[in-house]
C-alpha cells in the first residue's frame, strides 16, 4: 500500500469515525496538560514549603531566637586526638612484596 492508497482508504471513512479520532485526539491533549499541571503543582508546593521551612529560620535566627536545633551542635562534639604509624612493608633491597 503506497501513500496515495492510504489516503485514499482515509478518505472513506465515515464521519463518525473521523469525529471519534478528534474528539479522542483532544481528549488525549487535555489529559496531557492537566498531568503536566499536576506535576508542576506539586513541584511548586514543594518549593513554596522548603523556602517557608527556610524564611521562618531565617527570620527567627534574624531577631534573636533561634530554633531548637534539629541536630547536635559542633560545640557539643568531642575531639580526639588520634596516632598513628606508617608502616613500610620494603624488604632490605628496596622492593616491595
Amino acid at each position: 500500500m503506497n501513500g496515495k492508497q492510504f489516503l485514499e482508504m482515509l478518505a472513506r471513512l465515515p464521519a463518525r469515525v473521523w469525529l471519534q479520532a478528534i474528539v479522542g485526539l483532544v481528549a488525549l491533549v487535555v489529559l496531557a496538560v492537566l498531568g503536566f499541571a499536576v506535576i508542576a503543582a506539586v513541584a511548586a508546593l514543594v518549593v513554596v514549603a522548603i523556602l517557608g521551612i527556610k524564611a521562618r529560620q531565617w527570620l527567627a535566627s534574624l531577631f534573636g531566637r533561634t530554633p531548637a536545633p534539629s541536630s547536635p551542635e559542633r560545640s557539643e562534639r568531642k575531639v580526639i586526638d588520634v596516632q598513628y604509624e606508617i608502616v613500610d612493608r620494603r624488604t632490605e633491597d628496596g622492593r616491595r612484596p
